[in-house]
């Protein structure tokens, strides 16, 4: 049995996930160009998703710190 390779995918908010190469992508989410194994694709996204804050809240942060 050869291993499963999965894409790493992002949304619309910039929230980050993986899933599946042989299955189509769902609904607003854009593959960013990283594959692999699990453990890798989760390796990349720790080390790139570094605010898990969702894009609207960070622009809603961001306005009323000014």
């Amino acid at each position: 049995m050869s291993e499963q390779t999965y894409l790493v995918v992002v949304n619309h908010e910039e929230q980050y996930s993986i899933w599946t190469s042989d299955r189509e992508l769902p609904a607003g989410w854009t593959a960013v160009g990283k594959s692999g194994s699990r453990e890798e694709c989760l390796a990349y996204i720790e080390e790139v998703w570094t605010d898990m804050r969702p894009l609207s809240l960070r622009r809603v942060m961001d306005q009323s710190a000014h």
